[in-house]
């Protein structure tokens, strides 16, 4: 008889605190050790210079992710003029010698409103961007041309916090795909003296923000007094923005064969608690998506995430199996 495939022993979304100076990639590394279990995916990463809300998905919640592309994203930035640099930040080499400028809060907050709203963006070479399948950042490192389109970005806030010397913190808050180290250089380039991003922390991502967020040291700590799991937020308390109905045994048998099902809008519960302090909106990039629901069964279990094929007539497009 064949083996059973064993269940991943967390299901949920974890939300770290990155520190500074590691990549998303390590951090995911270190919760697979302390989790003990490869299934875990992240909702976009953050370069090594940032720090703040990196969301991780865990067990059957990495089938989630599909459902939280283009959520906005807010962030806390420190642009440092004087020079720019290479690669738009302090990890790259100056383009110039260090010659700071008298900050003047007026002229940076009309910049920063100037951009609020959808622009095409240029990315920087030093990104993640494929040119023929090979990212951007290996071949500026080789010093090989670089030939990258403009991307269409939205801000929906764009706001000075204060001058310390060089340095002018903003908080930013943007649709997914924006480069807060391009608006850095750019600002630079709008007062001639260049600028770069110093520091940078992401607040929220979507629902998650800065307030859930766990620091590695005490995901560690949990892991080994066997509190692993009261980190996470659990798979049913994901996507609060969709509606949800709970439905009877005969509909769930529907539901988990992948079949149709039919439910009344009096069925629907879309009342839920206020979002976080600073938790961001959905954001759905192209064409507008028809309504998706949570199913849950007589147990409170999340069974299936089903879409609108017609009014009250919905077909799931992921379902869970249930654990044993």
């Amino acid at each position: 008889m064949p083996r059973q495939p064993q269940p991943a022993p967390f299901d949920g979304a974890l939300v770290i605190n990155k520190p500074k100076g590691k990549t998303s990639h390590d951090v995911v590394d270190a919760v697979r050790h302390l989790a003990a279990m490869r299934q875990i995916g992240h909702l976009g990463t953050l370069d090594p210079l940032a720090t703040g809300v990196l969301v991780l998905l865990l067990g059957r919640a990495t089938r989630l992710v599909q459902f939280y592309s283009g959520r906005r994203k807010r962030y806390t930035a420190g642009f440092c003029f004087g020079f720019a640099t290479d690669s738009y930040d302090s990890d790259g080499e100056a383009q110039g010698p260090d010659a700071p400028p008298l900050l003047e809060a007026e002229t940076l907050q009309k910049f920063a409103a100037e951009r609020i709203g959808r622009f095409d963006q240029m990315p920087p070479i030093f990104s993640a961007k494929k040119i023929k399948g090979r990212p951007a950042y290996e071949l500026a490192r080789k010093k090989q041309p670089v030939e990258l389109k403009a991307v269409e970005v939205e801000l929906f806030e764009y706001r000075l916090l204060g001058i310390e010397g060089s340095i002018a913190r903003f908080v930013v808050e943007c649709s997914s795909g924006t480069y807060i180290r391009s608006l850095a250089h750019e600002m630079g380039q709008q007062l001639g003296c260049g600028a770069h991003l110093a520091e940078i922390t992401r607040t929220a991502v979507g629902e998650f923000t800065l307030d859930q967020a766990i620091q590695l040291e005490e995901l560690a700590e949990a892991a080994r007094a066997g509190k692993f799991a009261d980190c996470l937020i659990g798979l049913e308390n994901l996507l609060p923005s969709f509606p949800r109905v709970n439905v009877l045994p005969v509909i769930e048998k529907r539901v988990r064969h992948g079949s149709k099902f039919n439910i009344a809008l009096s069925q629907l519960q879309t009342t839920r608690s206020e979002p976080a302090p600073g938790a961001t909106t959905e954001l759905d990039g192209g064409e507008p998506k028809p309504p998706r629901l949570r199913v849950f069964n007589q147990q409170d279990k999340l069974i299936a995430i089903a879409e609108a094929v017609v009014p009250r007539t919905y077909q799931p497009i992921v379902v869970f199996e249930p654990l044993p």
